[in-house]
């Protein structure tokens, strides 16, 4: 062979190294796709893409989850996922060009990559056995046989018209005959096939893995909840405010915030769902399930949920009625008491079904207010999305400290010898909701016509309740709103303020007053480490 002839081989021309890059993406296209279809086989959770997901936030400092819920709100998974399959796409593109050159190397960086899957995916800690590997693994390894077979066909010499009528190569003896061309048909074979097998086999586990909670899906269905002998009392008339652009009082499944690390929302079926109650101090361990809830006594209160990421003014807060059991009541029947009666456990540690720990005061879950395993949400069942067929519910406390969705387990321990998952990222031990306002009316930047101008709001300050909230226009005195009427301490309560407003840009602002006689702090502080404080106020225009 001529020296040209070998330089050609080994440095490819641009062309041929686009294609390999082409190559490559078809190559992860149909890593994942495999992945998704053994994934099937073994649970959804187990995907590559959600492994590394779950995995990613798990390494995520607290302020940059901060800040991707604060940008992102409930689109903070969707956005992150995207981004793990662009970084994956531009991977795969690279790992082609790569292999055009080197081959093997090309290769080796694939199934690199599907051990570094594998590695998240047995990991997480819903993990209970080995074969979550296997997506990753599986994916990985046939990829790597695609991306050799697409870059051999680059690489291989065609054979010449001159070969095909029988003539001899310049390098004569015996062989066939080769151009300096590669194989394009062969080429374009296999990447057609490869691509439409690899949209075959997304698809079929795709369906599959849907199909996988149906059971789940069947058993939310069917549920019809009991009529709760604790029914909640019926709201005030004027505790909603007929006021354009507040919001409403209760808060609809459909609007209601959900912030979280899961990924792929568990479905768990009813008819298997099972809870743990042990631990410190647990006398008598018990295992319940989702029937004998239903049996027990229900209680169904309006309860207003604020989650601690939730900025001055933000909107991760809702009011719902839930129905469910009485939480104190299941831990007295196991024999636990609360520190003040000389109970040795002080933090009850709920876990979930998707790995999740979420640690809340003993004392706070049995003093009497309306803490509970919740059923349903509004009169329904509660949503996927929201915790079905179990989940905790504590006045008072944020989210992070009490709200545990898909619960599945309760351990009572101390809270020196346990730091749950918030915890240990840096988050507060004990975080009793603040004192806050909020102004929802004008928005901000509104452009109002002068004259009368109704500001409104809501205020929350859960199992203390809402005294007086106060408006301020500009640097001018704070005048008094209008109070709604108050259904429990446990939810927000509605504003109003009638401004007679004059032309010119101008600053509203609010506070609240709750029933302890404190007033809301002006102090501006973060979300981290036990939620944001300071006065909410707009800017606006009038016309």
């Amino acid at each position: 062979m001529r020296d040209e002839e070998k330089d050609q081989r080994v440095r490819p021309g641009w062309p041929r190294v686009a294609l390999g890059a082409l190559s490559g993406a078809l190559a992860g296209f149909a890593s994942l796709a495999v992945a998704e279809l053994v994934a099937a086989a073994v649970r959804p959770q187990s995907s590559p893409v959600i492994a590394v997901g779950g995995a990613a936030i798990d390494a995520t400092p607290a302020a940059v989850k901060d800040w991707a819920i604060r940008h992102f709100g409930t689109n903070d998974k969707l956005v992150l996922q995207l981004g793990i399959l662009a970084v994956l796409a531009v991977l795969a593109l690279a790992l082609g060009g790569l292999a055009v050159r080197f081959r093997r190397v090309g290769a080796a960086g694939v199934l690199l990559f599907g051990g570094i899957g594998a590695a998240a995916a047995v990991s997480r800690p819903d993990s209970s056995s080995l074969t979550d590997a296997l997506p990753s693994v599986v994916g990985a390894v046939a990829a790597a046989l695609l991306l050799y077979v697409l870059v051999g066909r680059l690489t291989a010499p065609a054979r010449s018209k001159a070969g095909e009528s029988g003539s001899l190569s310049e390098e004569g003896a015996g062989g066939p005959p080769v151009s300096e061309g590669w194989d394009r048909r062969g080429f374009v074979l296999a990447a057609g096939s490869a691509a439409a097998a690899s949209v075959a086999a997304g698809a079929v586990g795709r369906s599959l893995n849907a199909s996988r909670g149906q059971g789940a899906v069947t058993s939310r269905n069917k549920l019809v909840l009991p009529s709760p002998q604790s029914p909640a009392q019926p709201i005030p008339m004027r505790a909603g405010l007929h006021i354009p652009g507040i919001s409403s009082f209760l808060t609809p499944n459909a609007d209601f915030y959900r912030v979280d690390t899961a990924l792929v929302v568990p479905k768990v079926d009813a008819n298997s769902w099972r809870l743990r109650i042990h631990g410190k101090g647990v006398r008598s361990p018990r295992t319940y399930s989702f029937d004998d809830l239903l049996r027990r006594e229900l209680i169904e209160r309006d309860i207003t949920l604020t989650c601690v990421s939730n900025e001055v003014g933000g909107p991760y807060v809702g009011n719902a009625r839930w129905i469910g059991v009485r939480l104190a009541d299941l831990l007295a029947e196991c024999g636990i008491k609360p520190p003040s009666r000389g109970g040795p456990a002080d933090q009850l540690v709920s876990r979930s079904v998707d790995g999740m720990t979420i640690g809340s005061p003993v004392e706070d879950v049995m003093d009497g207010r309306d803490a509970m395993l919740a059923l349903g949400m509004n009169g329904l069942p509660l949503p996927f999305e929201h915790g079905f067929p179990v989940r905790m519910v504590v006045p008072g406390l944020y989210g992070f400290v009490s709200a545990c969705k898909w619960i599945k387990d309760i351990e009572l321990t101390t809270f020196d010898s346990y730091d749950p998952y918030w915890v240990k990222r840096g988050w507060a031990r004990r975080a009793p909701i603040k004192t806050e306002s909020r102004i929802d009316t004008p928005k901000p930047f509104a452009r109002p016509k002068a004259g009368t101008v109704m500001i409104a709001g809501v205020a929350w300050a859960q199992h203390r309740g809402i005294d007086k909230v106060e408006v301020r226009i500009d640097d001018g005195p704070w005048q008094e709103a209008d109070l709604a009427a108050e259904d429990t301490r446990d939810t927000w309560r509605q504003w109003s303020l009638p401004w007679r407003a004059t032309t010119g840009g101008h600053t509203l602002t609010v506070r609240a007053t709750d029933r302890t006689g404190a007033v809301q702090t002006d102090k501006r502080t973060r979300t981290i480490p036990d939620g944001a404080s300071g006065w909410h106020s707009v800017v606006v225009t009038v016309e």
